[in-house]
C-alpha cells in the first residue's frame, strides 16, 4: 500500500513509501483511511520533542475511514461502516495503564498517513452520521479532550467556561459548552479569531495582547466569582492567571504547554478555593465513543481551518508548528 513516512525527526523529512498492507487478524478490522487530522503531539514527534518514536514511521495519530475487511470474530461492524480510529487503541476504557498509554498511533504504531490500517475492532468508533471523513478525523484527540473537560467540571446551564486560545480543543470545548447551556469566555491575540469564535457562540471575547491581565477581566465578567472551568493550554505564562480566574470549587483542566511546561504558582489559592487541577492525556476509546455520541446528538460541526493532501505533509506540519495561524483543526484529505 501507499503511505507517507517520516524518516527522521524533522519537519521536512516526509517521503512517499510503499509498505505491506496488514491483514486483519482475529478481532481486528481493516480500515481504508480517508482523512487524518493534526495535533500538537504530531508536531512534537516530527520536531524531536516527544520520547519513544523509532524512525521511519507512518505519522499522524488521528484518522477516520471505512471498514473494508473484517477479521475473524468481528460482529459489531460491517464492511462499509465509517469509523474513527482511536489514537491509543489499547486504552479501551477505565484508568490508563502504562502499556495502554505508550502504544500510540503515529509513534509506536502506524499512523493515519497510509492507505490502510488494521486495528482492534474494540478500538474504533462509528462516525457521527452528519460528519464528513475530514470533519470526523478531528474527534479522536481534540474532541475527546474537550468532552472530558466538560465532564470533569460537570458543565451545564449557568456554568462559566474560559478557553485559552482558538486551537482545536478550545473550539470543540466552545461548541460542547454552548450545547450544554454554558457561558463561554474565550481569549486570543487576534481580533479576527475572536470574531470567528463569537460566530460560534462565544459570549465574551478577551484579546490578551490588549488585556494582558485577562484573569482580572474574567473576574470582572463573573462578578468576582471566576470560571467553573478553565481549559489551560498555555503552561508557564498562563497557569498562575488561570488559577486566579478559577471560581471556588472550579476545575482547572490542564492540557497544554505552549509557553513552556514549568510553572511557579502560589498554592494558597488552590487550597483555599478547593480547586480541582486535572491533568489530561486525551481519553479512552469509551470516552471517544461518548464524545462522538454527544457531537452527533447536538449536530456539532467541527471547525476545519484548512485541508491538505497527503503530499503536503511538510506544508501542513510547518503551518501548525508556526503557531497561531490556524483556527480549529488542520486536516489531511487522503486520496491515494
Amino acid at each position: 500500500m501507499k503511505a507517507i513516512e517520516l524518516s527522521q525527526p524533522r519537519l521536512d523529512a516526509f517521503r512517499a513509501a510503499s509498505v505491506a498492507t496488514s491483514e486483519p487478524q482475529r478481532g481486528e478490522v481493516l480500515i481504508r483511511q480517508r482523512a487524518a487530522s493534526l495535533n500538537f503531539v504530531d508536531i512534537a514527534v516530527a520536531s524531536g520533542n516527544y520520547p519513544g518514536p523509532v524512525f521511519p514511521l507512518i505519522p499522524v495519530a488521528d484518522g477516520a475511514g471505512e471498514i473494508v475487511a473484517l477479521g475473524e470474530g468481528v460482529t459489531r461492524f460491517a464492511v462499509g461502516d465509517r469509523v474513527l480510529a482511536h489514537a491509543k487503541p489499547r486504552w479501551v476504557g477505565g484508568r490508563p495503564r502504562p502499556f495502554e498509554m505508550t502504544q500510540m498511533r503515529g509513534i509506536s504504531l502506524p499512523g493515519s498517513l497510509a492507505e490502510y490500517v488494521a486495528l482492534p475492532a474494540n478500538s474504533v468508533v462509528p462516525v457521527p452520521a452528519h460528519l464528513s471523513f475530514e470533519a470526523a478525523s478531528t474527534l479522536p484527540i481534540a474532541g475527546t479532550t474537550a468532552w472530558n473537560a466538560i465532564r470533569a467540571a460537570d458543565v451545564g446551564p449557568g456554568s462559566v467556561v474560559v478557553l485559552l486560545g482558538t486551537g482545536g480543543v478550545s473550539i470543540f470545548t466552545l461548541q460542547l459548552a454552548k450545547a450544554a447551556g454554558a457561558t463561554v469566555i474565550i481569549t486570543s491575540s487576534s481580533d479576527e479569531k475572536l470574531e470567528r469564535a463569537k460566530a460560534l457562540g462565544a459570549d465574551h471575547l478577551i484579546n490578551y495582547r490588549s488585556t494582558p491581565d485577562w484573569d482580572g477581566k474574567v473576574l470582572e465578567l463573573t462578578d468576582g466569582l471566576g470560571a467553573d472551568l478553565i481549559v489551560e493550554t498555555g503552561g508557564t505564562a498562563t497557569f498562575a492567571r488561570a488559577v486566579n480566574a478559577t471560581a471556588p470549587g472550579g476545575t482547572l483542566f490542564t492540557i497544554g504547554f505552549v509557553t513552556g511546561a514549568e510553572a511557579t504558582v502560589n498554592l494558597l489559592p488552590i487550597i483555599i478555593k478547593a480547586l480541582k487541577v486535572v491533568g489530561n492525556n486525551t481519553g479512552s476509546v469509551s470516552d471517544l465513543r461518548d464524545a462522538a455520541r454527544a457531537i452527533g446528538a447536538a449536530r456539532i460541526e467541527p471547525v476545519v481551518d484548512k485541508v491538505f493532501s497527503q503530499e503536503e505533509a511538510t506544508e501542513a506540519y510547518t503551518h501548525m508548528a508556526a503557531g497561531g495561524l490556524h483556527f480549529g483543526k488542520l486536516v489531511f484529505g487522503l486520496d491515494w
